[in-house]
């Protein structure tokens, strides 16, 4: 894996900042920022998903920042500027389990000289990040906001139950794969890294194919965590089975014209992301994937099981986004049972799953609204 540069500020809004801090539980983290960081400020912690990076956040952070807030948005352990991780298939899975990752937050935060932040924000996989930390530590993480993926709260005490899902979805007349195993195979990264079309193109593809700029993003609930039901979501989700994920986006792929009109990812910054994944490969983001399908971490995390996430909490996601849906029945669960002070839950029509970036003012005013009537 190449070496950084400095980031290239011309990508970035005039308040926002980029900086690296040093020697955060083996790791230098890169992070964004903006606001002043004086200890007068309240600070807000802003955690991305998968294929995103720091850089994600860039839309609302200038919003959140002009309300008085002091942002800080890394680029997560296995991602962009971030480094000090291995990018090896064959590394230790052991730093990438869910409660290594949130004690990175807390070494980022004492590095920067804060005992609490004022609410903790996480989309997709960032989302499971930022919901262990509220759980766990809500003394530090004082209120939490989930985008894309709603918490289904820890495992449960006990073996395992037995899931034949997988034969099941190879069993279909029209043979399927769930994507998260799919990512936990040693090819995903290869299959992405040095696919056909290239790192850009792929990128394109994929945001595109989960925004709801892709029309056919209709979701509605599943009955049951069922192959039946369960295919019936797109194929970034259930993949057909003998196909990669590079070569399932590519079916998707926008027009030239359909990209001139993007206004929420123009070519400029989807440059961003693709330098940075052909720079780094996707390896270190997957094993977040490979530590949740092989169980590496759910032992540890029963520690945890009927735990309530206590502090003051909210969800926010696009209307056209499956994410919401994939695992039949969350959503309820978070808000009836996991979150005991569950404020609401608001789909942002006109977005699909990059909520954050499709429609940054809404999302904006949401967590603003949020945040001034914290108790």
């Amino acid at each position: 894996m190449n070496l950084p540069q400095q980031f290239n500020m011309d990508k970035l809004p005039n308040c926002v900042r980029s900086r690296f801090i040093e020697d955060v539980n083996g790791l230098r983290f890169h992070i964004l920022e903006a606001g002043e960081p004086d200890l007068t400020r309240p600070a807000l912690l802003l955690l991305h998903g998968f294929p995103e990076l720091a850089y994600s956040w860039r839309k609302i952070m200038p919003a959140l920042a002009n309300a008085g807030y002091y942002v800080i948005a890394p680029d997560q352990r296995g991602y962009g500027r971030t480094t000090g991780w291995c990018d090896d298939y064959d590394a230790d899975l052991a730093p990438y389990r869910l409660l290594n990752l949130v004690l990175d937050m807390l070494g980022l935060l004492n590095a920067l000289d804060r005992d609490h932040v004022s609410s903790v924000i996480g989309h997709d996989f960032g989302a499971s990040v930022a919901a262990y930390a509220a759980l766990i530590r809500p003394d530090v993480f004082r209120s939490m906001t989930l985008m894309s993926a709603p918490f289904a709260g820890p495992p449960t005490l006990g073996p395992m139950a037995l899931d034949n899902i997988h034969e099941e979805l190879k069993a279909l007349n029209k043979p399927r794969k769930h994507y998260q195993w799919y990512y936990s195979n040693r090819s995903a990264n290869t299959d992405m890294q040095c696919c056909s079309q290239g790192v850009h193109d792929f990128l394109r593809a994929y945001f595109h194919y989960k925004s709801a700029d892709w029309h056919a993003n209709k979701p509605f609930p599943l009955a049951e965590w069922t192959a039946a039901e369960l295919a019936k979501m797109p194929t970034y989700y259930i993949m057909d089975l003998n196909k990669n994920m590079a070569e399932t986006v590519a079916e998707e792929m926008p027009s030239p014209a359909q990209i001139a009109r993007n206004s929420w990812l123009p070519d400029s910054e989807l440059l961003i992301y693709s330098a940075e994944y052909q720079r780094t490969g996707f390896q270190g983001a997957l094993n977040w994937y490979r530590c949740r399908t092989n169980g590496i971490q759910n032992r540890e995390l029963e520690v945890f099981a009927g735990k309530t996430i206590d502090v003051p909490s909210c969800f926010i996601a696009g209307a056209s986004d499956w994410g919401i849906h994939q695992v039949p029945g969350v959503l309820d669960t978070m808000q009836n049972h996991v979150c005991s002070d569950f404020r609401f839950c608001h789909l942002v029509p006109g977005a699909g799953h990059w909520v954050q970036q499709e429609q940054s003012e809404e999302v904006s005013r949401r967590l603003l609204n949020f945040l001034r009537n914290l108790s």
